[in-house]
């Protein structure tokens, strides 16, 4: 009679306090971006590394997520605003690049999206949730990572931003 009690709380000590689980492949803050080749939603196919030599602001996210596309806006701002500083990339984890294409029309953003529907940017990014939004300075170094949406052209990112690249937008 103890056994199954005792189970059953290990169970739900097990729920209560879940592992931080890692994406296959997750380059860490720290660690270099590898390679990738980029399917594009909004221009062409790309590799990864055609935007080294300048820091990189690189926003995952998806046409389902809510706080992904709340956010969408002021990284299209931050990305007008400063663009000549740093190049800013969105990645959409969509399965289906139709209903990525459509909310892209609805957001009329003025930097490049690229499609991961294979899941290999997704994992060598730490995308287990969304949205992710990844600071990669301009040898592919990973600086920093944000999880949920931000209000990235309000002072206190554009000074986290500053501060992370090292320079003052």
């Amino acid at each position: 009679m103890k056994r199954p009690f005792l189970s059953l709380l290990l169970c739900l000590a097990a729920l209560a306090s879940p592992a931080q689980a890692k994406t296959p492949g997750e380059v860490e803050v720290g660690g270099t971006l590898r390679e990738a080749r980029m399917q594009g939603l909004t221009g062409p196919d790309r590799p990864l590394s055609a935007f080294r030599g300048k820091p990189l602001i690189i926003n995952v996210w998806a046409s389902w997520c809510g706080p992904c596309r709340a956010e969408m806006a002021s990284i299209d701002r931050l990305a007008r605003r400063y663009g000549g500083q740093f190049n800013v990339i969105g990645i959409s984890t969509d399965d289906y690049t139709a209903r990525a294409d459509a909310f892209l029309k609805q957001a009329k953003t003025a930097f490049p999206h690229f499609i991961d529907n294979r899941l290999a940017l997704e994992n060598m990014l730490g995308a287990d949730r969304i949205p992710l939004t990844v600071l990669v300075d301009a040898q592919g170094k990973v600086l920093a990572k944000y999880y949920g949406a931000k209000e990235w052209d309000s002072p206190e990112a554009i000074a986290v931003i500053g501060k992370v690249f090292g320079f003052r937008p």
